[in-house]
């Protein structure tokens, strides 16, 4: 990037910062440096995450339309609603994807935040015009293959776009809204969803459809586990830095989290030197951690994290407060 305007962007960013905070303090050439590299990293990271969210929108739209439409199989969730629809009514998918999915991605704006209804919104958008205009060829007509191999494309697609901080299927962000008002788990109210759907397909389409599409939930559901690298709905992060007032204060002002701060020491080799130090241990959803791990990076790119799936959690550490957009 030209380095004029790259000063410019850091200026107007700090000084804006400056004036939603109430600090009147200098830019000085230490906050100018450390915005500047600020910039990079959200450059960098959304870069990133346009290259996973666009590769995850041609994997599933590779296995919609080389494997599942033609062959009139779902998935469960906001896809396997739009592809019932689609073919009891003969509605085009690419309609009812983004028709299907509007309320979800409104609620993912009061439960997930801006930014992630943002980045879903366009990543949605981007499947139906990728189903409207994408050719792809029928790959087989032999129902086992078209129910692994087209959740296993599908499940890819997914997992890529959840890596890349959005989702091209809502009914995770209904779960975790449930999961929060009732007290139940995230895993129990996809399931409850997913009853539902599976048994209109068997009424609307046929049993033996319906139990080809449980396969391709299964299939898909497994390969979003993998890509994603086997992360749960909570994942419980633990973090050693020297910079731990700041992680901590970002992670309540920027995620909206509770944090918990243990007293430790760091232990150096075998000369046994220690030092004190605070420990932050926090518990996110797995569709904020490609959030958390840009906002520490901004920090320090030295912080320890160990991040540790988390099977479900009770009390009010968990829930989420509410955050200015």
């Amino acid at each position: 990037m030209n380095p004029f305007w790259s000063q410019l962007i850091v200026q107007t960013t700090l000084q804006k910062k400056n004036k939603k905070t109430g600090s009147k303090e200098s830019l000085s050439p230490y906050k100018m440096a450390k915005g500047h590299r600020e910039l990079l990293i959200t450059i960098k990271r959304h870069l990133k995450d346009l290259v996973l969210i666009t590769a995850g929108i041609f994997a599933a739209s590779f296995g919609f339309k080389g494997f599942l439409l033609t062959n009139h199989f779902i998935d469960g969730g906001a896809t396997g609603i739009s592809l019932l629809i689609s073919a009891v009514t003969k509605v085009p998918l690419y309609i009812l994807i983004i028709c299907v999915n509007i309320p979800f991605i409104i609620l993912a704006y009061h439960v997930m935040g801006k930014q992630f209804a943002i980045k879903t919104a366009l990543a949605i958008t981007g499947l139906a015009i990728c189903l409207a205009t994408v050719n792809f060829r029928n790959v087989t007509n032999d129902n086992l293959l078209v129910a692994v191999f087209g959740g296993f494309f599908l499940g890819t697609g997914i997992g890529l776009a959840v890596r890349g901080g959005a989702v091209i299927d809502g009914t995770e962000v209904l779960a975790i809204f449930l999961s929060r008002k009732l007290g139940t788990t995230i895993g129990d109210i996809i399931i409850v969803i997913n009853v539902f759907i599976f048994s209109a397909a068997a009424y609307f389409l046929s049993i033996e459809i319906a139990l080809y599409s449980m396969i391709t939930y299964l299939s898909a559901s497994k390969t979003l586990d993998f890509i994603v690298e086997g992360i749960e709905e909570y994942i419980g992060v633990t973090i050693v830095s020297s910079h731990n007032e700041e992680i901590r204060q970002m992670i309540i002002d920027t995620m909206g989290r509770g944090v918990t701060v243990y007293n430790g020491k760091r232990g150096y080799g075998k000369s046994g030197e220690t030092k004190d130090v605070d420990i932050i241990y926090t518990v996110i959803t797995r569709l904020e951690l490609n959030k958390l791990n840009t906002e520490i990076l901004k920090i320090t790119p030295d912080a320890f994290v160990v991040m540790n799936s988390v099977r479900d959690t009770k009390g009010g550490m968990i829930k989420k407060r509410r955050l200015a957009h």
